[in-house]
């Protein structure tokens, strides 16, 4: 398992690194949403999230409605291939919160 991370890049932008699983995915990093609270557009890069299962897309989806709260726009970039099928599977790929030029 490896851990999960959020990484500060600038530019309201901030990157994921390590896995999205039950297993990485815990209390804390449920928690952990202040980079949802720096500005009104955020974009989260997920091009060095390693592995992913359906609770990454939970975890993405409570992340959207905190940004909602906000009143903040959350937008997704690298999002892995594993994500991209779930999100079809539940239509959440239609959300308007992919960044589908960069997948």
């Amino acid at each position: 398992m490896s851990a999960l991370n959020i990484v500060d890049q600038g530019s309201d932008t901030f990157a994921v690194q390590g896995e999205l699983t039950f297993a990485s995915i815990d209390r804390n990093s449920i928690k952990s949403t202040g980079f949802l609270k720096t500005a009104k557009t955020v974009t989260v890069d997920l091009s060095q999230v390693t592995n992913t299962d359906s609770a990454g897309l939970a975890l993405m989806i409570e992340w959207i409605k905190i940004a909602r709260a906000n009143r903040a726009n959350l937008k997704f970039k690298g999002v892995p291939n594993q994500l991209i099928n779930l999100a079809k599977l539940s239509g959440f790929d239609q959300s308007g919160h992919f960044d589908m030029a960069s997948i």
